[in-house]
């Protein structure tokens, strides 16, 4: 998926264009993962729609819930969420910073490789 470390350091446009895929996929997972919310919320804590909406959003960056859940059913729905929540953070952060982390370290990398001198034999 990324160059070689033997390769050239990508171009800007080129870097710019694959952190932008990284945080096309990570605002993907986040709105799959609010839609889904939203919908558990709706359906098993049986709130209106805005409602269900302010506390997938609230659960998914990590400010708790809003609304008061009166069923078995919702409560633990909450507490799943709130676990799935905390791995999609994770995931989120890994997409967005994987490109950046990588470009350093190729950077890095070629920096090193450029300044070794080869030794001279002492014999």
């Amino acid at each position: 998926m990324y160059e070689h470390n033997r390769q050239p350091l990508l171009p800007r446009r080129a870097f710019a264009s694959r952190v932008g895929r990284s945080v096309a996929a990570f605002a993907l997972l986040l709105s799959a993962s609010l839609g889904a919310g939203t919908v558990g919320y709706h359906v098993l804590a049986d709130l209106d729609w805005v409602d269900a909406v302010l506390n997938a959003a609230m659960i998914l960056t990590g400010m708790g819930p809003v609304s008061p859940l009166h069923s078995p059913a919702a409560k633990l729905f909450a507490a799943g969420y709130a676990l799935f929540s905390g791995i999609v953070f994770v995931a989120g952060v890994s997409l967005v910073m994987a490109p950046i982390v990588h470009r350093f370290l190729h950077r890095f990398h070629l920096g090193a490789a450029d300044t070794e001198r080869p030794r001279k034999d002492r014999g």
